[in-house]
């Protein structure tokens, strides 16, 4: 959720992708070490996962030289996702306009107790948040990869092999996606995992487990009047009857909106959370029909291990999901291109071999560096907000500030620290304070009336 984005202020032994047990290949190419030249071809990348992670370090690999192929299991599906990005994206991504179904410039916040707040009123004239479906995203992006040279293969992977050296290659078996549904397999130099929450790639490599959130998407056409409504309105709702520790939505697309939430610990009641928030949207999308019903595990924070000799995971597979908003597009792709360009730099336009230490300093040190106390300072607030409805009723209730609504769509929509006033910034962080106490003990009032 956009409101808490400043309240913070980046041939080899073989086998199976779920094997646990697994040759570890040592690294190579310490910051010291020239990496070995490559003769008579260029590096080649396999890059497992055609999402915006996927398809933005294909792009980025294929341009800089480097051999790639692209694998993606469903070209025609996509994730389940909100499909919000923020306005920064558009330009550097090269969004094309006709894409955007719809341009967000109001927004309303909806508390336990159904407390209304529009949290749009500081947007500019020019700035919105772009809704799109993830469907024609994620299309464009892998044409876009295959224009810049990379070879899309649709396929399911189903086995890596690990080599035991690090001059031998990886070799990834796959079942081709037409109806022969032949078997196949092809040597590479690299693997970009960007296969999802359920990476095949991660658990091959041991990256480990992690926390996830299932989320959980209907889709609802609305008659026209209704339709009309959510035109350039997205909403969100908070309170234990949605989700006991995240949000829910009801976002607008092309002709159709998108109704969801999403929960880490009670994912067995993720339907009836679902219904909770169809009563709470209540008469502004009764009479709808649903034309899709989705849901998908989002990850709730980074793996521990996400390079590993010359593999290395982005996006989803990483677990580069933000706490409190749940975003996740714009990181995915974000992800993947500085991937792809680190291979690209360290493989000197994919002419020399790399290595793990290669991963490490020219993708994984500079994602961290960047965006690591994003993650760290957006997971301790939604520890904070949404916690109880108490603390939910304190976000709502701060997200009717201005200056917070200013600096959370500065934050949010540019991805650069906002520069604030210290005293505004001062007057924020005691109001926060001041809101928590405030609404715990109107909760707990709120909760013996309920009784």
């Amino acid at each position: 959720m956009a409101a808490q984005l400043h309240l913070s202020l980046s041939l080899p032994t073989r086998l199976s992708l779920s094997t646990s047990h697994r040759p570890r290949m040592a690294a190579s190419t310490s910051n010291s070490e020239k990496p070995a030249p490559i003769s008579g071809r260029k590096l080649r990348a396999a890059v497992i996962g055609g999402g915006p992670a996927g398809s933005s370090a294909a792009e980025a690999l294929a341009a800089g030289g480097v051999e790639t192929f692209l694998f993606e299991r469903a070209p025609s599906g996509a994730k389940p996702c909100g499909g919000a990005i923020p306005l920064c994206m558009l330009d550097e991504f090269q969004i094309p306009s006709h894409l955007i179904d719809r341009r967000v410039s109001r927004m309303r916040i909806f508390s336990p107790s159904n407390l209304e707040v529009d949290f749009g009123k500081t947007l500019l004239p020019h700035e919105f948040i772009a809704m799109l479906r993830r469907e024609v995203l994620d299309s464009f992006l892998r044409s876009r990869a295959e224009s810049s040279g990379a070879t899309l293969i649709t396929s399911l992977v189903t086995d890596l092999e690990i080599p035991e050296s690090n001059n031998s290659p990886y070799v990834i078996h796959y079942i081709a996606g037409d109806r022969s549904g032949r078997k196949e397999k092809i040597a590479v130099d690299v693997v970009v995992g960007a296969d999802g929450a359920n990476s095949r790639v991660a658990k091959a490599i041991g990256a480990g487990d992690y926390a996830y959130a299932i989320a959980f998407q209907e889709r609802i056409k609305l008659p026209d009047e209704k339709m009309k409504y959510y035109e350039d309105l997205a909403e969100m709702y908070v309170g234990n009857d949605v989700s006991p520790d995240f949000y829910a939505w009801v976002f607008p697309k092309c002709d159709h909106v998108a109704v969801g939430t999403g929960t880490v610990r009670a994912k067995r009641d993720i339907k009836s959370y679902q219904r909770a928030i169809r009563e709470r949207a209540g008469p502004k999308i009764s009479g709808g029909k649903v034309i899709k019903v989705e849901a998908h595990p989002i990850p709730e924070h980074p793996r521990a291990v996400r390079v590993q000799g010359r593999v290395a995971l982005v996006g989803d597979a990483a677990g580069y999901v933000t706490k409190c908003s749940g975003e996740g597009i714009y990181f995915a792709a974000k992800s993947g291109r500085m991937c792809g360009e680190g291979i690209v730099r360290a493989s000197e336009g994919g002419t020399r071999m790399i290595g793990e230490g290669d991963l490490r300093r020219e993708y994984l040190k500079e994602w961290d560096g960047k965006y690591v106390a994003t993650f760290k300072v957006l997971d301790l607030l939604q520890s904070v907000f949404y916690g109880s409805n108490a603390a939910r009723e304190a976000l709502v209730e701060l997200c009717d500030d201005e200056y917070v609504q200013r600096m959370s769509f500065e934050s949010y929509l540019y991805k650069k620290i906002a520069e604030g006033n210290r005293w505004k910034d001062a007057k924020m962080l005691f109001d926060t304070v001041g809101s928590l106490i405030r609404c715990k003990i109107v909760g707990r009032k709120r909760e013996v009336l309920n009784y």
